[in-house]
């Protein structure tokens, strides 16, 4: 495998190591996050090369917006009231996480319906661009719903992806549902090694009546 942090680091638009990036997510009860995703797989996740996920940091992003230090609170204000208005048109999502796959910088599950997910993170962008124009890059340019397990870090080398994959073959329940009623916008960091945040938002989702 390949460092996923190296990559975010090197890419295009590179968040590095301890800077805040606003984000948004979404996010689920704890407790069916560890039942469903993050217990049964300690096995796989927990490996050289491997940085696993603890599950009060698994997530679901919808958009990584910008360096939060890049905007002024009214910016952000205004950001999230644009949010909280659109979302609350928009009911809460049952989504279906898929058994993991190993990836080339991580282990995730592939979630579904895209649809509905995808109106989330087109929202988000949308009311962002409104109040700070084409300052920031709509990061991903392409959205699919996953939830990361584990990323690969400063020794992914040694992760063998062979052996995860026969793994997965003999283990892990199949697929599991998870509600998001929510929108969550956060502060976030790595470290090379784990991802983290401040909570700065809910925004419930179809609270319009």
């Amino acid at each position: 495998m390949e460092n996923f942090f190296d990559e975010v680091e090197r890419r295009a638009h590179a968040w590095p190591a301890g800077r805040r990036d606003l984000h948004w997510h979404a996010l689920f009860d704890l407790e069916d996050v560890r039942r469903a995703l993050t217990d049964p797989y300690r096995d796989l996740t927990h490996r050289e090369g491997l940085e696993p996920v603890a599950p009060e940091w698994v997530h679901m992003t919808v958009l990584h917006s910008g360096p939060e230090q890049d905007a002024t609170a009214e910016e952000i204000e205004k950001i999230t009231e644009l949010v909280r208005r659109r979302c609350a048109a928009v009911e809460p999502i049952e989504i279906t996480f898929g058994r993991p796959t190993v990836g080339r910088v991580a282990i995730e599950c592939p979630g579904r319906p895209g649809a509905p997910v995808r109106r989330l993170w087109q929202l988000a962008y949308e009311a962002t661009t409104e109040v700070v124009g084409n300052r920031w890059p709509l990061i991903p340019q392409g959205f699919y719903p996953h939830a990361t397990l584990a990323y690969a870090g400063a020794e992914a080398h040694k992760a063998d992806r062979r052996a995860m994959k026969i793994w997965l073959s003999d283990h892990g329940p199949e697929a599991v549902t998870l509600r998001a009623d929510r929108l969550s916008l956060v502060s976030q960091w790595h470290d090379g090694a784990r991802i983290v945040w401040d909570h700065i938002e809910d925004i419930p989702l179809g609270s319009k009546r």
